[in-house]
């Protein structure tokens, strides 16, 4: 969890300086200026990056070793006289309007070895501090400077260099295979690991009373307890001089704590770099799910999503329909695609998957009215931008056959976008594939449906010939999107077994408030366009000529319970919700995967009243009769599990009497002969019957010994 706020907090300051850096380039171009970015630094390593932001034509740098003074502690004003130091400045030009400065150290970090006579080393483990000064400068005037508080400790580097040789795995029985765990770096003395091989002298006088204790400081193999060496004649009890051991290091019990097994190559772990993406290699011929391509062998892509987020190239599957829409925000009018595509980048050749190729229909069409294809706009600018033919959207048609394509169409819909700061639009693209004139329909399970997928609806075509088919449709719900209108308001499917809410807000005025019978009818066909269907299919995979397959949908008006008549500024009776009531029941059982079949679909409309709510002190629209209120209009669907049937009810004495019950009782009478039945496997059927027979053998005698029989001999004679 720690790791994951971490990485959210070093997104949140890379997007906050990202930002920063956009507005300064937009400041220093605007005022045609030079700026620092950032203005003062502090170094810890060899090498330091700064961004000088600005018109940088005919700007030279200059770097100096500053000295603060005594008394105020300032270091002076900048100066465009430059000075010898141990630093290197080179700059690169990253834009039109952004240098790159950066400083690398001219000077080994390594510890100087005592009484060494090389210069170029570090006499003191702090290696560099001081403070440096760079001046941007036209001709002898100062534009900007930059501070860099510098403060650097030397690296503690081994003395040989090392070589490339493999590295030799000791006996496993006799020597532990990591003998200095401390040793973590690489040709590198570790601090405090006084078992580190790459450690000089030097080095280990500065840390050898506080070396790393226990195995992993290097004792791995420490001496057992009852090594004669370990204990002082002090401390030692009076046996243990006679009961201690005498023996060699290569038995100590430790070393059986290694195995004498052979190495194997480690296995990578995970990357965040980008993999390599191979080549695609195209198939003879298209089977569903596999990508379509290009006559040059490379994949044909539309914007589609991938794990939620819009990718502009992404490949068109066969026989895979898709309908998605992305989000875009504008600061400035696109040059490049997909916002910005020529007709004839659009018109390519496709393979067909027979051998031959199919070129891409193009239908322009130009859309005057761009408000259903923009969310939000931002107008803090006086600006005004307009950008022409802006795709809007790229509906594909593909027409199969068999494994082949056939034909593509494109309806390539673009238009006007006028905006001024910024404005976000909602482009929308979209493939289907059409069997002659019939798009290719997935069904929602085999043979029931699944938990997720759509519920399949249709509407019974009576005109095709009197043949009684049905034609697939869905049943929606009300998706809102941007404001939140019913006027741009979209629909999602009802996914079986998920209950959900959703809706929509109409503006209405008190004029429309004093036409109750025109407005009842606007809600009414609003709410009837989420459901045109008149059939809801049994299972996930429907005939669509068997209607023993498919349920009728029953629509159902709950009144209000209170009649009241309509006034001059409320309205009754308004079929604001619409709820859909679904019955499913557990058909059977296909590998353990239980069949879920719908067996009833019921569609209520509630009727409550409307009236405009003048209170909080806002009382605009009981004033003006055009002023409009937000209503709700919501749609929700519920699904219900009908329990399985296993037998009659049972009645008030089977409930309650549990005295012959063996299931809830632990002494069952009905089964005290149960031994000597065939239906006990226990022992052979001869032996449990003689073993029966003994026992009935022992009742007789018992009874008649007993003293029931002795006091009816008594009553005879």
């Amino acid at each position: 969890m720690a790791n994951l706020d971490n990485l959210l907090f070093s997104q949140v300051s890379i997007s906050r300086q990202l930002t920063c850096v956009l507005l300064l380039i937009s400041l220093a171009h605007t005022q045609n200026i030079v700026v620092f970015q950032p203005s003062r630094l502090t170094a810890t390593g060899p090498a330091v990056t700064a961004l000088l932001l600005g018109n940088t034509s005919d700007i030279s740098l200059n770097l100096r070793t500053l000295s603060s003074s005594n008394t105020t502690g300032s270091v002076g004003s900048p100066s465009c006289e430059a000075e010898v130091t141990q630093w290197v400045l080179t700059r690169e030009q990253v834009g039109k309007t952004a240098v790159r400065i950066q400083l690398s150290l001219n000077k080994s970090l390594r510890l100087c070895g005592r009484n060494e006579a090389d210069t170029n080393c570090c006499p003191k483990p702090l290696c560099v501090l001081e403070t440096l000064q760079v001046t941007a400068c036209v001709g002898s005037k100062p534009q900007a400077s930059l501070l860099i508080q510098t403060k650097i400790h030397a690296l503690l580097v081994p003395a040989n260099a090392g070589s490339d040789n493999k590295t030799v795995i000791p006996n496993q029985v006799y020597q532990p295979l990591g003998s200095c765990p401390c040793d973590l770096t690489f040709r590198a003395c570790d601090v405090r690991c006084c078992c580190d091989k790459d450690c000089s002298i030097e080095d280990l006088k500065l840390f050898v009373s506080h070396c790393l204790p226990g195995p992993f400081g290097g004792q791995v193999s420490p001496a057992p307890d009852y090594q004669c060496s370990v204990q002082s004649f002090k401390n030692s009890p009076d046996w243990f001089p006679i009961l201690c051991v005498n023996s060699p290091p290569e038995n100590n019990p430790y070393l059986g704590l290694f195995y004498q097994g052979n190495t194997i190559t480690s296995k990578p772990g995970p990357s965040f770099q980008r993999p390599v993406l191979s080549a695609p290699v195209p198939g003879s011929v298209y089977i569903q799910g596999s990508p379509i391509f290009l006559m040059n062998d490379q994949y044909f892509t539309v914007p589609q999503k991938v794990l939620g987020r819009c990718v502009n190239s992404a490949p068109v599957a066969f026989l895979r329909n898709f309908k998605v829409n992305c989000v875009t925000v504008l600061r400035s009018c696109p040059t490049g695609s997909p916002l910005q595509t020529l007709p004839t980048n659009l018109r390519t050749k496709v393979k067909n998957g027979q051998g031959g190729d199919v070129i891409v229909d193009v239908i322009d069409e130009v859309t005057i009215d761009t408000r259903q294809f923009i969310s939000s706009t931002d107008a803090s600018s006086d600006e005004e931008l307009v950008c022409e033919n802006v795709t809007l959207a790229l509906d594909y048609k593909f027409y199969w056959k068999g494994n082949g394509i056939t034909s593509i169409t494109l309806t390539h819909t673009v238009g006007t976008i006028t905006f001024n700061s910024s404005v976000a639009i909602t482009t929308r693209y979209s493939a289907v594939f059409l069997n002659g004139e019939f798009m290719v329909e997935p069904n929602s399970g085999n043979p029931g449906y699944q938990v997720g997928r759509p519920v399949i609806a249709g509407i019974v075509d009576t005109l095709d010939n009197n043949t009684g088919s049905v034609q697939r449709t869905s049943i929606n719900l009300w998706k809102p999107v941007s404001d939140g209108l019913c006027s741009t308001a979209e629909t999602k499917p009802v996914l079986f077994g998920e209950n959900s809410t959703s809706g929509c807000l109409l503006p209405v005025s008190q004029h429309n408030l004093t036409q109750c019978s025109l407005l009842r009818e606007t809600v009414t066909s609003l709410q009837a366009a989420l459901i045109t269907a008149t059939n809801v299919a049994k299972s996930g995979n429907p005939d669509p000529l068997t209607m023993t397959d498919w349920v009728n949908i029953s629509f159902v008006t709950h009144n209000s319970s209170t009649t009241m008549e309509d006034t001059i500024s409320s309205c009754h009776r308004v079929p604001s919700h619409q709820h859909i009531h679904v019955w499913s029941l557990i058909s059977g059982m296909v590998e353990g995967i239980p069949q879920r079949d719908i067996q009833a679909l019921q569609v209520s409309y509630i009727l409550s009243p409307w009236a405009l709510d003048c209170g909080g002190g806002d009382v605009s629209q009981c004033v003006d009769p055009m002023e409009t209120q937000l209503f709700p209009i919501t749609s929700s669907v519920t699904f219900t599990d009908i329990p399985v049937n296993t037998g009659p009810p049972k009645t008030r004495f089977q409930i309650n009497f549990t005295e012959y019950d063996c299931n809830r009782n632990d002494v069952c009478w009905p089964e005290l002969a149960f031994p000597i039945t065939k239906y006990y496997t226990g022992e052979p059927y001869s032996q449990s019957l003689a073993k029966g027979l003994i026992l009935v053998f022992f009742f007789i005698t018992a009874s008649i010994l007993g003293t029931p029989w002795r006091q009816i001999r008594q009553a005879w004679n």
